[in-house]
């Protein structure tokens, strides 16, 4: 039975962000591949912290934790996105996103977001 995809304590990190992304985007990758392509994205970002060694291993442990929940299909070596089951993950993450850009909008406005939101209308 598989387990459900349910992001714990606050949601997923820049690494499972990232992890999520690339493999809903669809295509079939080798860990290889993927990590390049994942390292060379946090190094975009200014996230790759720890140590490339560290983020390889974070990184097959949270790939690993996906295909035990179904969200990625592993062949031999090869791993391919399930869309069924990846689906409510990147929603969790996009939700995540917006509740942290709301929280950065209502931080910056002078009265802590608690006008009538013309301010937010003029930025944009």
């Amino acid at each position: 039975m598989k387990r459900h995809l349910i992001l714990r304590r606050g949601g997923p990190d820049i690494l499972t962000e990232e992890l999520v992304n690339v493999v809903a985007a669809g295509g079939n990758f080798e860990f290889k591949a993927l990590f390049t392509v994942i390292y060379g994205n946090l190094r975009a970002r200014n996230a790759a912290h720890g140590g490339e060694e560290m983020l390889r291993l974070r990184l097959y442990d949270k790939l690993q934790w996906l295909v035990q929940v179904g969200g990625v299909d592993k062949s031999g070596k090869v791993y391919c996105s399930n869309p069924e089951r990846m689906r409510s993950f990147s929603d969790q993450v996009a939700a995540k996103h917006c509740r942290n850009l709301l929280k950065a909008v209502v931080s910056a406005t002078p009265d802590g977001g608690a006008g009538d939101g013309a301010e937010l209308d003029r930025s944009l």
